[in-house]
């Protein structure tokens, strides 16, 4: 299912519904001219595709020649219950059914199946991510996670195919443990990187900017108009 809107979605895009499995998932696309691929921003609990943070993301990516697909997994109705409750934000596996179903979405649309997927993720949603990207592996090209949960991943990482870059803040050492675990186990191209002085939000002074510039970097380097024609 799509319903497209009259309002626009940021940096000219179009705000849309898709259906995954019974649920409707609203997101924002953006596809500038001859993108080089299409990158899937999966975020964590308490923040949404307007979220002024992965705006900012988007737009770097979007100005390196990127397409992106900002995607709220969870509904309002499930948004609000999360906050009151946090019933959500640790359910992986539905998160990474949402993704898997996202991004087929993606393979088989018209506009977008030519472009190979990337996915840039934070918190629980980077979880959710390795674990869509493991059951994808033909589909997920490549994959940057901003001080992400890989632990809550299980054991597929070291099932990933897709080039894997792990940025997290100099002043997250838990989530820095967390993520050089991960990198150990990750069997691909892969590079982990701390910002110092940066916390688990990169709320400092150009740090969130600094993640985007090694993000649009990294897929500008594996991401391609690699994807099989399906007509």
């Amino acid at each position: 299912m799509e319903r497209n809107r009259t309002r626009r979605a940021a940096g000219q895009g179009r705000s849309m519904w898709i259906l995954v499995g019974r649920v409707a998932l609203e997101g924002d696309l953006t596809i500038p001219p001859e993108a080089k691929g299409i990158v899937l921003l999966a975020h964590g609990s308490g923040s949404s595709r307007f979220s002024p943070r992965n705006q900012r993301v988007a737009g770097v990516l979007r100005r390196a020649g990127l397409g992106t697909f900002l995607i709220d997994l969870l509904t309002e109705r499930e948004e609000a219950a999360d906050i009151q409750g946090a019933q959500y934000r640790f359910n992986i596996g539905m998160l990474a059914e949402r993704l898997i179903g996202t991004t087929d979405w993606l393979t088989n649309n018209t506009e977008t199946r030519k472009l190979s997927v990337g996915f840039f993720s934070a918190s629980t949603g980077a979880a959710a991510a390795f674990v869509a990207a493991a059951a994808r592996p033909e589909a997920v090209n490549a994959i940057v996670s901003r001080s992400g949960r890989p632990d809550l991943a299980g054991p597929v990482l070291s099932a990933i195919k897709a080039p894997t870059l792990l940025i997290v803040g100099g002043n997250d050492p838990e989530v820095a443990a967390l993520n050089r675990e991960a990198l150990e186990k990750l069997k691909v191209a892969k590079e982990m990187v701390i910002i110092p002085g940066a916390a688990h939000l990169f709320e400092e002074p150009g740090a969130l900017e600094e993640v985007a510039n090694l993000a649009a970097k990294w897929f500008g380097k594996y991401l391609g108009n690699q994807a099989t024609d399906q007509t």
